[in-house]
């Protein structure tokens, strides 16, 4: 059987952020787990403010269709979310409100979000490492997108000096749990790659 497919996706799009170090952190090592992964950033997807209105006169935007479809070609979904004011970034609340709302062939709402299995994690310079963006973030998939989440989720705090020069976190214990937390994704991932 061919290697599970995970995507991988930063909430962020700042230059020198902390999340996309995360994001490509993970990516590596869930290829050490024969997975098959993608990396991707937000900025390749620009969107317009989700408004059901603008929805309505002007259809769906191009770049949400392209971003739901790259969501559903995967098995996994793993994402690195920054903590803004105790939630998440609005880019990445803008990007799931357009994905969760796009629709092709008839398919339901939330079908991107639905027959796959997410990974949440934060890398952030608080002590609390994104803690509650992580909870707002869960709720938003879990209760708003009808999305599997699996309980296990990584903080990676004071992150502007967790990554050493390989940008490997260089805490033991962090490091175990995300490579634990990855693990479970590629597992979760290939057992609904093979329909169970």
């Amino acid at each position: 059987m061919s290697a599970p497919k995970i995507l991988v996706l930063p909430g962020s799009t700042r230059a020198g952020s902390l999340n996309a170090k995360l994001a490509a952190l993970a990516a590596k090592e869930l290829t050490l787990l024969d997975a098959d992964v993608t990396r991707i950033s937000l900025a390749d997807y620009p969107l317009p403010l989700y408004d059901p209105d603008l929805d309505a006169r002007s259809g769906q935007p191009s770049h949400a269709l392209k971003l739901k479809q790259m969501i559903m070609a995967h098995h996994g979904v793993f994402i690195a979310s920054p903590d803004y004011s105790a939630s998440v970034t609005p880019l990445l609340k803008n990007a799931i409100d357009w994905v969760s709302r796009v629709r092709e062939r008839g398919d339901p709402l939330f079908a991107a979000f639905r027959g796959r299995v997410f990974a949440i994690a934060s890398a952030s310079t608080e002590p609390t490492g994104g803690l509650h963006g992580l909870t707002a973030l869960r709720q938003i998939l879990e209760l708003g997108c009808g999305a599997l989440v699996i309980p296990e989720q990584v903080t990676v705090a004071n992150a502007d000096h967790a990554f050493d020069a390989m940008d490997n976190i260089a805490e033991t214990r962090v490091a175990n749990l995300l490579r634990a937390q990855l693990s479970r994704l590629t597992d979760m991932a290939r057992l609904i790659q093979r329909g169970g």
